[in-house]
């Protein structure tokens, strides 16, 4: 693992920079704006933005790559990123809010793509799964390291924001100083959301439903903490509990993926989260059953994401896979536009504690559609599917297609093996 890792590290370390960086912007959103007297529904406007910007940077970030290549997009994003985040408190207006979280979200997206181009370039076929896991893993790290840095001002100031800032510039010294070689920019037509629902339906509305969970999640939940009179502290444990349970549970829940049907893990663990969100409910404020019920929920929204884009690549060729990750993106960025102003509305309506009734409700409509299409389609025998590969829910179309294309390279060595063939 250490050789793997050797001639990526600075990616990595950069990478982890980054995430502190914007990991402290988005629990500050929530903290900043309560101290603004931001209203629920403002804060889902706002919060909604940074995604509305994700799913634009995913799709023209190639382009812009193609015309004026890796480096200078890079760097671009980066100062652009930076100055936003500076901006947060001179700006602090709902509209100008949502402007800048389009800019970050169109940044990061951007920048997103150009490191995995950079990881995915710099990873054989042997090592393309180890490197893009521990990948995952320093993005999780670094959003969890984030939620730390936040105790040591106060988000009623400028200073978080200046650190975040700085964060985020430091973080492109490792890797714009050590990466050389300049891989291929390529752009792929993503599949029609049409096509990908006819190919795998479950994978298509189950990434969907889980897009509006994973941004309710990121986004709304330093604004449910606010409205509940939780510390500064307690909101970025309540955060950082969020992330800590994706890291945790990750690895159990894929091992379980590949040994028996993917629709009845995908059944049992959003049945879970629907029931540890019924239990966040009923904990009230408490903080430690308010920070168990943040652990497990968000123990179950990471893996289950991964579990989509496997079950969905179960269903495609190989030549399929490309196309498909522009397109199970772009499902999961619809849904994670639609998720904080439909949590917002909710509880701008009846309250606070709405935030984990919306969680639960879409946490168990993905149980029911899974159990429902348990009975359409034929099982898939565990040893034809492809290989579960933790992928976190921020991954843009580069790191979904270099994920499925190592799932489906080890499902074909596995297969060989298995017949012994040479």
């Amino acid at each position: 693992m250490f050789n793997v890792l050797a001639g990526v590290w600075a990616l990595l370390l950069g990478i982890v920079f980054l995430m502190l960086g914007n990991g402290m912007h988005f629990t500050l959103i929530g903290l900043r704006g309560g101290i603004e007297g931001f209203s629920a529904a403002e804060l889902a406007v706002v919060s909604s933005g940074y995604f509305v910007g994700f799913l634009s940077g995913a799709k023209l970030t190639p382009g812009l790559i193609q015309r004026v290549g890796h480096v200078r997009v890079f760097a671009a994003l980066g100062s652009f990123m930076s100055a936003g985040l500076i901006a947060f408190p001179l700006l602090a207006l709902p509209f100008t809010w949502t402007l800048l979280r389009i800019l970050i979200g169109f940044c990061m997206s951007g920048i997103y793509v150009t490191a995995e181009s950079w990881l995915n370039a710099a990873s054989t076929n042997e090592t393309r799964g180890k490197v893009l896991s521990a990948y995952m893993i320093a993005q999780t790290l670094g959003i969890i390291g984030a939620q730390a840095l936040l105790n040591l001002g106060d988000a009623a100031g400028a200073a978080l924001f200046i650190g975040a800032s700085i964060l985020v510039s430091i973080s492109f010294g490792p890797i714009l100083l050590s990466v050389t070689p300049t891989p291929p920019a390529e752009i792929t037509r993503a599949m029609p959301l049409r096509g990908l629902f006819r190919a795998s339906p479950l994978g298509t509305v189950g990434i969907f439903l889980l897009g509006t969970i994973y941004a309710t999640q990121t986004s709304m939940g330093a604004v449910f903490g606010t409205l509940i009179d939780l510390s500064a502290a307690e909101i970025s444990l309540f955060i950082a509990m969020l992330f800590a349970g994706a890291l945790v549970l990750q690895y159990p829940i894929g091992w379980l993926s590949d040994r028996i049907d993917r629709r009845q893990v995908i059944c049992g663990v959003a049945a879970l989260g629907a029931l540890f969100c019924l239990a966040g409910w009923l904990g009230g404020a408490a903080r430690w059953p308010l920070m168990g019920a943040a652990f497990l929920t968000g123990g179950m929204t990471t893996p289950l994401y991964a579990l989509m884009l496997a079950y969905t690549n179960d269903a495609l060729s190989t030549e399929e896979m490309p196309a498909a990750s522009g397109g199970l993106v772009l499902s999961f960025g619809i849904g994670a536009i639609l998720g904080p102003l439909a949590t917002g509305w909710a509880m701008e309506s009846a309250g606070p504690f709405s935030f984990w009734l919306v969680l639960g409700g879409t946490f168990a409509a993905i149980a029911l559609y899974a159990l429902y299409r348990m009975t359409q389609r034929a099982v898939l025998p565990p040893e034809e599917t492809e290989s579960y590969i933790g992928v976190l829910p921020t991954a843009t179309p580069m790191a979904v297609e270099a994920a499925g294309s190592w799932t489906a390279e080890q499902a074909e060595h596995e297969g060989e093996a298995g017949t012994g063939a040479p």
